[in-house]
């Protein structure tokens, strides 16, 4: 084989640096700032990684709502046990941009205009996967748009909860007919009857609690994130406005201590 056969072979190859894209990922880092500012890049690099958690969230949890469907909880367990392990790496993000001083934020705040986190469509689908339904989430979406048309379609499918609801009767643990056929647009609401099959699932299915206990580990891990994630706007900002015209972190703390799954909190009370 001739030299020209090697370069050839080798170029057809896949590479670290091809597989991953490196060289495109690299170049997705733009600071606004003249200087630029130094600690603009820490910012940016921070909240593009948050966004990439963001997608692998949500693809997980796609597989996880399937797999709860067909009723496969050993195949659940370790997708489920991931997304809370991915909260984890959320949380320990904001420890990264605690980092930055309030000077040392407001040195490029102002080359940030109008962007806010508030407008992060996949944080949107996230919270509407987990069960949130509130037409306000798409109010600053483009109307018509692909993002606009992700955050309605996830408002208006099973949310993550209903999946599970459909593994537990799956597993001849009966639930009320109202809201297996619920409206899956409107919000859900906490149910006594769920939680007294909740509470004996516990009692008597130790695979299914097992199972429970990781959805609750995904909200104590969600709750952590968004605690940590107003302290660190506190710490930054104080109680300022924040970028894009939102209220900051008067808004995010209005957002704290609401679980996603409110039945699987309220049926600890009943044992």
């Amino acid at each position: 084989m001739n030299s020209g056969e090697n370069t050839k072979k080798f170029d057809s190859a896949v590479t670290y640096s091809s597989y991953l894209k490196v060289d495109e990922l690299l170049q997705l880092q733009s600071p606004r700032s003249a200087g630029p500012e130094h600690d603009e890049m820490l910012f940016i690099i921070v909240h593009q990684t948050y966004e990439l958690w963001f997608k692998c969230v949500l693809h997980e949890l796609s597989r996880g709502q399937q797999l709860l469907e067909l009723g496969d909880t050993h195949a659940a367990l370790p997708v489920l046990g991931r997304v809370r392990t991915i909260f984890k790496v959320l949380v320990s993000q904001v420890d990264i941009l605690e980092t930055m001083t309030p000077l040392q934020f407001n040195s490029f705040r102002d080359r940030l205009e109008a962007a806010s986190g508030f407008q992060s469509v996949q944080f949107r689908e996230l919270e509407a996967v987990l069960g949130r339904r509130d037409a306000s989430m798409v109010d600053h979406l483009e109307p018509n748009s692909e993002s606009q048309r992700r955050v309605l379609s996830a408002m208006n499918r099973p949310a993550l909860f209903d999946s599970v609801l459909i593994y537990l009767t799956k597993r001849n643990h009966k639930m009320p007919q109202e809201v297996m056929r619920r409206d899956f647009s409107q919000s859900y609401q906490a149910n006594e009857l769920v939680q007294e099959s909740l509470a004996n699932t516990y009692r008597t299915d130790p695979e299914a609690a097992m199972l429970l206990e990781r959805l609750i580990d995904i909200d104590e891990g969600l709750q952590e994130w968004r605690y940590r994630h107003v302290k660190m706007v506190e710490r930054t900002i104080g109680m300022k406005h924040g970028t894009g015209g939102s209220s900051g972190a008067a808004y995010l703390s209005s957002t704290l201590f609401k679980p996603v799954f409110p039945d699987l909190w309220a049926v600890r009370s009943r044992f």
